[in-house]
């Protein structure tokens, strides 16, 4: 396989996974209560407001586990 097209799938990956990315995001910003659960944290002061959604990225983080492990062990 010439060089060029190995390159040329490995960016048709990439960007296929950043279009993945890109919808998953815009679902998830449709979901109700995603970024207002017990955890997530504002700091408003003035004009500067800090959010820390730490209660929902453990939420993800979870989720996504699960999910990995699950499709690996499909796959084995």
């Amino acid at each position: 396989m010439q060089p060029l097209s190995e390159i040329g799938r490995w960016l048709l990956l990439v960007g296929l996974i950043l279009v993945l990315i890109g919808g998953l995001l815009l679902l998830l910003g449709r979901v109700p209560g995603l970024g207002r659960l017990p955890g997530d944290f504002v700091w408003e002061r003035g004009n500067i407001k800090i959010f820390a959604p730490v209660g929902t990225m453990l939420l993800l983080s979870i989720i996504l586990t699960i999910l990995l492990n699950l499709i690996v062990r499909w796959l084995r």
